[in-house]
């Protein structure tokens, strides 16, 4: 596959309009994190390839689904999704957060290399980060339960904020463990092509 065909073809089936700048350093992302996956083991994909529809298109196929300028991607890993918001979304100010000191530095290096002057990298455990401040997105990429990710990261959402989790399979168990404070708003089906399993974007409000 070519990966710069691939990638512009994704983001049309998404409905984005990304500007052809903004999709070379998501490509260049890509290469870094394939790079760095050699020696640091960031993500069990290994190949290109299933990096672009299994990270890049399925990262991007949030933003058409939010509406926020300050975001916090908890428990970023290797900067999913927060990398690629960021650069398709270049009006938002986007904090990554990440315990592991390995990831971090990637994401450092990322941020430098592809001169991401919106985002900001914090090496923290997230029950201990004290940011001063709330976010209109709080996001997670497949980093706990439901329950867990409120109990987590719901004191960083806004009062008119939303918490968004990326998931597999529809997570109805989980959903049914909602505590009384928050409320489900929608349960989002994401196609992300060239990926034929099966994407859920999960959004919750403070109630």
């Amino acid at each position: 596959m070519n990966l710069a065909a691939g990638l512009a073809e994704g983001i049309a089936g998404l409905g984005l309009e990304v500007p052809p700048e903004a999709q070379q350093k998501l490509l260049a992302y890509l290469a870094l994190l394939h790079k760095w996956n050699a020696t640091y083991n960031l993500t069990a994909v290994r190949e290109p390839e299933n990096m672009l529809t299994h990270h890049l298109l399925d990262a991007l196929a949030v933003v058409p689904h939010l509406r926020g300028r300050a975001w916090v991607d908890v428990g970023s890993g290797a900067g999913l999704p927060g990398i690629p918001v960021a650069l398709a979304a270049p009006d938002s100010a986007i904090a990554l957060v990440d315990s592991s000191h390995k990831k971090t530095a990637f994401l450092r290096q990322a941020v430098i290399e592809l001169g991401l002057g919106n985002v900001e990298v914090t090496c923290s455990r997230i029950e201990a980060w004290q940011p001063g401040r709330q976010f209109d997105i709080v996001i997670s990429r497949a980093l706990s339960t439901l329950p867990d990710f409120l109990a987590l990261a719901g004191r960083l959402c806004g009062r008119d904020g939303v918490l968004a989790a990326m998931k597999g399979v529809h997570p109805h168990e989980e959903i049914g463990q909602l505590p009384a404070s928050y409320r489900l708003e929608r349960v989002v089906p994401l196609a992300i092509p060239g990926l034929a399993a099966q994407r859920h974007l999960v959004l919750i409000r403070p109630v």
